[in-house]
């Protein structure tokens, strides 16, 4: 005969796996996303560092902002972690299924957003710092001879005042497009942060 425990469908032993798989799911997604990230834009900050070395240290904001979205995810990683609780000194599970599927649905909301928001910041860094640096140097490579490329007309604007200012407006540009990739992880972090809050512990 099958015996039947009160409450067990609801505080099951295994439930604590959903809540470490939560866990460790957001700290993996967003630890992938700021990778990511920081792979693409640092290599769009290298390829503009040859051409242009006087803009590497100012390009390197989105390397920074990609690096931000593995600290969301250890924020939240460490928030599920500890809401984790152990059985209790009878041996009963103290830990609900409730907060299992809370804290997984936290988890996967930080982490995919952080994901989502690594790849943008990298394809944006990549492409916009680039950019930046054909601009500020009106095209002009680093292996070219001192005159090669430049014409009658424009020939002493290359890295000049108007050949920067024009580079300056695509890094507003950039920085907008940057700020709201961000936001897209700050949206997941908030709705992460309030749906590890949710709380049933068994009796």
């Amino acid at each position: 005969m099958t015996e039947v425990v009160a409450g067990y469908e609801i505080c099951p032993s295994w439930a604590s796996v959903f809540g470490y798989l939560g866990a460790s799911g957001c700290m993996i997604l967003s630890s992938w996303g700021s990778a990511w990230g920081t792979w693409r834009a640092g290599l769009g900050v290298c390829q503009m560092g040859v051409d242009h070395p006087k803009g590497v240290i100012k390009n390197i904001v989105p390397i920074v902002m990609a690096g931000v979205l593995g600290i969301y995810g250890l924020i939240v990683s460490v928030i599920i972690t500890q809401a984790v609780s152990s059985p209790g000194q009878d041996g009963y599970n103290t830990y609900s299924l409730y907060n299992g599927y809370t804290h997984l649905a936290a988890g996967l909301c930080c982490g995919l957003s952080c994901l989502a928001a690594g790849g943008t910041i990298g394809l944006i860094g990549d492409a916009g710092v680039r950019g930046f640096g054909l601009k500020a140097e009106r095209g002009r490579k680093w292996f070219w001879v001192e005159g090669e490329g430049e014409d009658d007309a424009g020939g002493a604007e290359f890295g000049g005042a108007r050949a920067l200012e024009d580079a300056n407006k695509l890094y507003v540009g950039m920085l907008i497009m940057l700020i709201f990739s961000e936001a897209l992880a700050l949206y997941g972090l908030i709705v992460a942060l309030i749906l590890s809050q949710h709380n049933y512990t068994c009796g």
